[in-house]
């Protein structure tokens, strides 16, 4: 099956220094508001989930999940999870105090990867 997300090393490596201060994990990916479509990394459980919000795949074993009017639009795309030095918008994310920002890579599924995709799991 293909998977739908993938995480770099420079990432993993942030997320790894997190998990070390924070515990358990979650990311959110928004549709808008106070950070745009930037991704957000919380304490699990820190963000209240909507019904029907979609988790595309695990990253180091943490859920990440997409707002479910965004996933509409990007669910022919493969997201990459990087980290990039700066502050995004909001500061709502627990890199922000690192001085990163969680940012995404996307890129189309070929026709073929759309056959066999990973199935996704929606918020009840």
């Amino acid at each position: 099956m293909v998977k739908r997300l993938e995480v770099t090393e420079k990432a993993l490596e942030v997320i790894k220094t997190l998990k070390e201060k924070h515990g358990d994990l979650m990311f959110y990916q928004a549709g808008g508001c106070c950070e745009g479509t930037q991704p957000q990394c919380f304490e699990k459980g820190g963000f209240y989930l909507r019904t029907n919000d979609v988790m595309i795949g695990l990253i180091d074993g943490f859920e990440f999940w997409v707002d479910r009017d965004l996933f509409e639009y990007w669910k022919f795309s493969h997201f990459t999870l990087d980290v990039t030095d700066g502050f995004g918008p909001g500061g709502f994310s627990l890199e922000t105090p690192l001085g990163k920002t969680f940012k995404i890579d996307y890129r189309l599924f070929t026709e073929d990867e759309l056959k066999d995709l990973e199935p996704i799991k929606r918020m009840e």
